[in-house]
């Protein structure tokens, strides 16, 4: 028999029916140790053992056993071996009972945040609302809709609630959907501020990795954690038989509006994705469309049984399961003083239109547009607007429009109904032909504007230049710079064109230049793809419309790019207005300066635009602005009707008004003072403080500082580590195995900064920030150089990793103590039926049988830690001491299953009111009674079930030459 196998036992079938294999115990199976997730009696192959890895080479490996087909061992914790420590200090016994601290999983019933003030960025409570809302248990599973505004920082709340958990062991399998233009920027937030690494897979990628693997495996189990854009994976023909065959612990859908629409290829994706994760977060600052069933739809992503009636419901219905909050908040307001500066108001430019530009004025008055009394020569109502916005935008856009419909008309084949408009056309086509820059009124004021905030050829100063058309973006980038003073190589480099017709990677690119302080790019011409989701406030505060956009919701979007967390000065924005003196003109006078006014105005008072219209929809927004214009209406009597419209559905605007309000927004000036407040019902701060995390190393610095010395002696000479003692940086050669880690970094990230040959990383906040600005200010790379050091960092879990193994299997140390008896250190974990822990406690065992709760406690009141000596003597042989092992697991278990109940009730009771609420649901259809059954089913699952696992840690023991204790005088 081999060492391994001398620590488990058959087990034979149990006489009264408990369970052989409980949830929670080890197994030995195939030369592997497993933990049992759940167990069940087959018809012919005798148990059936769901599992998953626990060694090394199975970690996080899913698998099912059968007792009928394979030998299963229970692992016996009362066969446990001790060994003697005799490292200096107990250096060695201290690293590993911190190691297996770390790498225990906290529990279900841990509802607090442990690591949030442990990342790369400010401390604000406001942004831990989601991770607080998502642990809280109000659902089943941590699921919720992050609605808050443009610029809050909805990548940093989903950051810190991913972290959140991986630390419970409910984040090792993670799947980012994005859009294809903030792919790499949401990548590089969560590494740079969170040290969790998304590794980016395009088409390309996964076809990559496809010819890699074995024929027939599963792309999407190469990486445990990846970013993947909504494009590439809405091919559900091409990877939806991946996709099925594939469960992760946490999905992210950013932008997620875009799922509503029932049969889009991105409905169907999520449709997939819901049903076959654990965690689902879903992202959008616009997630209503002022459709009470679309919305129900997402809704119904994170919780079928959320919703009776989909087109009359509540939003305490459904208040557990989304948050959202305005920059005018209470408490976002609060925290965000003096860190993000006020907006200033939208300025109008006015530029009278010149000849050329009345000229075309006084046609489209005429003879498109012409007024109450007169008849459009178009058959076409929309089109005169389309030709009317165009113009307003460029002449080259103009002239787009004019080349394509009579293109459109000629193919017609109807010369009768055509002539009229085919010959205004030609018309236009003759007035437009002969334009430049000299003709534009707009284009000498954008040069006369970017000359007033200083950009050019000797400045720093940087502008996002907005326009709807790609013809007036291609054509300012051809006579922008040179107006400017760029010249030769910088006239190129000086402007960039960003638009929907680009590449994934040429957006991106684009992006990323803009963001660098040292990259030559001073204008980005851009379209409305830059806005929803990218940051363009790192370097730039002044935002220019060349054209404004018909819709409130499209201009709050682009003016969020710069108006956002993080911005240093007062975002600037103007806005580009064409006039004319021609009777009856629509120039931009008569919408975009009123739509500015009416974005500006609901902002400083609502805090946002979205629900002034009542329709929620950019697209939306803007079609039936035109038709009202077309029915006589004002742009102001547009807005307030269709206000009035949906303030007069009943069934939407008790909803709405709190969903347009602030859901999940604390009073800063509250206090939570109930401290059974567990699922954060309480006003003020929500949830109780951080989570109690069990430590016996002061730092995770001076855990990894007392690891290197253990498992490498000499690292100066194995690392070729270097430490600046006044920065504190750590710089050294990563060995083999830290390499092999690294390929769950981002590819880009790893080969820019040649991590294989050498990392840089470091404790100190600090440094890692400056190298993170230093690295925003550079051409050549945005990715730092040092990374920040954290719990969830690769190098940290790699130590932790090294000092566990250095421990045989089932092994456990002596150590030498401050005790009057030996005492035994033995952990306890309770789990669910899905193998997860619900409740995990330390305890100490006396000889005697009394039980102490508190391991870390008795550790430190024995004088167990860096300045205890080891006298390399014990007061009785190991076979002794392993001989009152069974005795302390006995006594452990009984304490464990007195408290077991207590400890239990708060898992319990939201689970309750779930079923609770779900024996109400009802649905008159078979999917929906099947969706009650599973989700019963799910509830059930959640609960503590079988024995509790016990594992023995290490033993306490008195050292035999220690003076004597002095005798009570009780």
């Amino acid at each position: 028999m081999t060492a391994q196998q001398s620590s488990t036992a058959p087990v034979d079938p149990r006489p009264d029916g408990e369970d052989q294999f409980p949830a929670g115990a080890q197994v030995f199976v195939r030369d592997e140790v497993w933990l049992v997730r759940n167990s069940v009696r087959t018809e012919h192959d005798g148990a059936k053992v769901d599992v998953v890895g626990v060694s090394d080479f199975v970690r996080d490996q899913e698998a099912v056993f059968f007792t009928g087909l394979d030998t299963i061992e229970l692992i016996d914790p009362r066969r446990t071996k001790l060994v003697r420590d005799q490292s200096s200090n107990f250096r060695r016994s201290r690293l590993f009972l911190e190691a297996v601290l770390r790498k225990t999983a906290l529990p279900q019933s841990e509802r607090r945040l442990a690591l949030a003030d442990s990342f790369l960025l400010d401390s604000l409570p406001y942004q831990r609302r989601p991770a607080e809302l998502a642990l809280s248990g109000r659902n089943l599973r941590p699921r919720l809709l992050i609605a808050d505004v443009v610029g809050l920082g909805k990548t940093l709340e989903i950051g810190l609630t991913l972290a959140e958990l991986i630390r419970r062991g409910r984040g090792e399998r993670i799947l980012v959907v994005t859009p294809q233009h903030v792919l790499e920027q949401f990548q590089h937030e969560l590494w740079t501020r969170f040290a969790i690494p998304l590794v980016r897979l395009d088409s390309v990628g996964i076809e990559r990795i496809q010819r890699e693997i074995p024929a027939g495996r599963n792309p999407f189990t190469y990486f445990k954690r990846v970013i993947v854009s909504i494009d590439t994976l809405k091919n559900t023909d091409q990877y939806k038989h991946h996709l099925e065959r594939i469960n992760w612990d946490a999905v992210v859908i950013d932008e997620s509006h875009n799922l509503i629409n029932r049969g889009s290829l991105r409905n169907q994706l999520a449709q997939i994705l819901a049903p076959r994760t654990d965690a689902l977060i879903l992202a959008s600052a616009t997630p209503h469309n002022g459709d009470a069933k679309s919305f129900a739809e997402l809704i119904g992503l994170l919780d079928p049984a959320a919703i009776r009636d989909p087109e009359h419901y509540r939003a305490e219905d459904i208040e557990h399961l989304f948050i959202r909050r305005t920059k005018i908040s209470p408490e976002v307001r609060e925290q965000m003083k003096g860190q993000w500066a006020d907006r200033g108001p939208s300025q109008s430019v006015r530029c009278a239109a010149t000849p050329a530009e009345e000229k075309i004025f006084e046609e489209l008055a005429a003879v498109w547009l012409p007024g109450e009394n007169g008849t459009s020569v178009s058959g076409v109502p929309l089109f005169p607007y389309t030709l009317l916005k165009s113009f307003l935008s460029s002449h080259a856009a103009l002239k787009a429009t004019v080349s394509a419909r009579i293109k459109t008309l000629e193919k017609k084949d109807e010369p009768t109904a055509t002539r009229a408009e085919l010959a205004a056309l030609r018309t236009l086509q003759e007035l437009v032909a002969p334009l430049t820059e000299a003709d534009s009124a707009k284009f000498a004021a954008l040069v006369e504007q970017l000359k007033v905030i200083g950009v050019g050829p000797k400045s720093d100063a940087r502008v996002v230049v907005f326009s709807e058309r790609v013809q007036t973006l291609e054509w300012l980038r051809t006579v922008l710079p040179a107006a400017l003073g760029f010249r030769g190589r910088a006239a190129e480099e000086s402007t960039r064109v960003m638009h929907g017709g680009l590449s994934d990677e040429q957006q991106m690119q684009c992006v990323e230049d803009f963001g660098l302080a040292d990259a030559p790019v001073r204008v980005l011409l851009t379209g409305d793809v830059a806005s929803e989701g990218v940051n363009l406030h790192r370097q730039c505060h002044q935002l220019i419309h060349y054209d404004v956009p018909w819709s409130l919701i499209r201009i709050e979007q682009r003016n969020g790019r710069i108006d956002r967390y993080g911005q240093a000065h007062q975002p600037q924005f103007r806005a580009l207005i064409l006039t004319s003196e021609v009777e009856g003109a629509k120039d931009d006078t008569v919408v975009a300066e009123r739509l500015l006014d009416r974005e500006d105005q609901a902002h400083r008072v609502l805090g946002t635009a979205e629900a002034v219209t009542g329709l929620y929809r950019a697209e939306v927004e803007e079609k039936s602005l035109i038709q009202d214009l077309l029915r006589g209406r004002t742009v102001d009597e547009s807005l307030d009707a269709h206000r009035a419209e949906a303030e007069a559905d009943a069934a939407m605007d008790d909803f709405l008004a709190v969903f347009f309000g602030s859901v999940g927004d604390a009073d800063p000036g509250a206090e939570n003072t109930d401290p059974q407040d567990t699922e954060g019902k309480g006003a003020g701060t929500s949830a109780p403080g951080n989570a109690a995390v069990p430590r016996l190393f002061t730092s995770t610095a001076e855990f990894l500082d007392e690891a290197l010395s253990e498992v490498f002696p000499d690292p100066t000479t194995s690392l070729d580590l270097h430490r600046d003692t006044e920065s504190g940086l750590l710089s050294f050669r990563p060995p083999t195995d830290l390499v092999h880690r690294l390929k769950a970094l981002p590819l880009d990230y790893v080969r820019e900064q040649r991590l294989r040959e050498r990392l840089l990383v470091t404790f100190n906040r600090r440094l890692a920030e400056h190298s993170l600005k230093r690295a925003r200010e550079s051409s050549t790379s945005s990715w730092p150089e040092i990374s920040l050091l954290t719990d969830l960092h690769p190098v940290v879990e790699w130590l932790t990793d090294k000092v566990l193994v250095r421990l045989g299997r089932q092994e456990a140390l002596i150590i030498t103590a401050d005790v009057p008896e030996p005492t035994y250190l033995v952990q306890g974990v309770y789990s669910n039926a899905l193998g997860r822990p619900t409740v995990v406690k330390w305890m100490g065992v006396t000889r005697g049988g009394t039980v102490e709760d508190d391991m870390v406690g008795l550790l430190r009141r024995s004088g167990v830690g860096p300045t205890m000596a080891n006298p390399m003597r014990h007061s009785e042989p190991a076979t002794a001491l392993e001989a009152g092992i069974p005795d302390a697991l006995a006594a452990a278990e009984q304490f464990l299953d007195r408290h077991r109940d207590a400890w239990d009730e708060p898992l319990r009771k939201p689970i309750d009111d779930y079923k609770a609420r779900l024996g109400d649901w009802e649905q008159p259809t078979l999917a929906g009674e099947r969706t009650k059954k599973s989700l019963a089913s799910l509830a059930d699952s959640l609960l503590t079930t079988g024995r509790p696992l016990m594992r023995v840690l290490a033993v306490l023991v008195p050292d035999p030459e220690a003076p004597a204790p002095p005798p009570s005088t009780a």
